[in-house]
């Protein structure tokens, strides 16, 4: 069974996996309503898609009508200014077919530039917060990619008391010491304010190089059950923080499995990931 957790400050009763929608940006209606029965298959109870995820919303939003109650319905912005921002709600409620958003998250909010247009007047937020006040979202939120992203966040934290968090958490993200030390902060505000912690790249292995990409992610995945198993209890062995899934439908059913069963492994697993590491020549996504 997939553990479940309180998601932040919302009440929700999450599975610790997250649904990361990405998955459905380019695949047929067919192929997202096979995906729908893994997510009930494994008990998953909540979605994170983003405006910006080709037809992801319109594909989840079909399944909506029959199953808007069994997700916490979590979508990302397009746009940093409060009329793009304001526009790109209105947008996902259309497409996702509910009349309501559980979380509405800055997406990738790393440039200094857009950070200071989204967060101050006439900046997303404040679409975001009108929003939340007319009932239209619950919660809102702020994610990111990076290895500045961390320390973004806590700035973020310091300017608005946002509801949950999204960034890279896997083994070879947090060997670089500035990246854990700003993570490990960030995670103690977080923890402290009742924030959740989303996080993704799990199954991240290394960059594509010059081979056909024969995944739907932009960097190159683990496949093998067992090395997905290894991967996926290195996160989930972190108390307090949530596995957003990788971004192919096809490697969903290993990734929910490995999480499935994650409680059941035994042995040392940072010995184990420093095994996988070696033999997967695995490398970091962010330097």
């Amino acid at each position: 069974m997939i553990e479940k957790l309180v998601f932040g400050r919302s009440g929700h009763l999450s599975t610790r996996t997250i649904f990361g929608a990405a998955a459905l940006g380019r695949v047929s209606q067919d192929e997202a309503d096979r995906t729908l029965e893994v997510l009930l298959k494994y008990g998953v109870n909540h979605i994170d898609t983003a405006a910006s995820y080709g037809d992801s919303e319109i594909r989840i939003g079909n399944w909506m009508a029959q199953h808007r109650q069994d997700f916490f319905l979590a979508s990302k912005l397009d746009g940093r200014s409060y009329k793009k921002a304001k526009e790109s709600i209105e947008r996902s409620l259309d497409r996702l077919k509910t009349d309501h958003l559980d979380l509405i998250q800055h997406h990738n909010l790393v440039d200094p530039i857009e950070w200071q247009t989204a967060l101050y007047a006439g900046g997303a937020l404040e679409a975001c917060v009108e929003a939340r006040q007319q009932g239209l979202v619950r919660f809102i939120g702020v994610t990111g990619h990076g290895l500045s992203i961390a320390a973004t966040h806590k700035r973020s934290l310091g300017q608005f008391d946002f509801d949950s968090i999204l960034l890279p958490y896997n083994y070879l993200t947090m060997q670089d010491a500035k990246y854990s030390q700003d993570f490990e902060d960030v995670m103690a505000i977080c923890q402290e304010r009742n924030v959740a912690v989303q996080t993704i790249k799990s199954l991240a292995r290394k960059l594509w190089e010059d081979t056909p990409h024969t995944r739907s992610t932009w960097y190159e995945p683990l496949e093998d059950q067992a090395d997905i198993d290894v991967a996926v209890r290195w996160v989930l062995s972190r108390p307090g923080v949530f596995l957003n899934t990788t971004g192919d439908i096809n490697l969903l059913p290993k990734l929910l499995e490995a999480a499935n069963r994650a409680q059941e492994q035994q042995g040392d697993i940072n010995q184990q990931m420093q095994t996988l590491v070696s033999k997967e020549a695995m490398q970091p996504l962010f330097v």
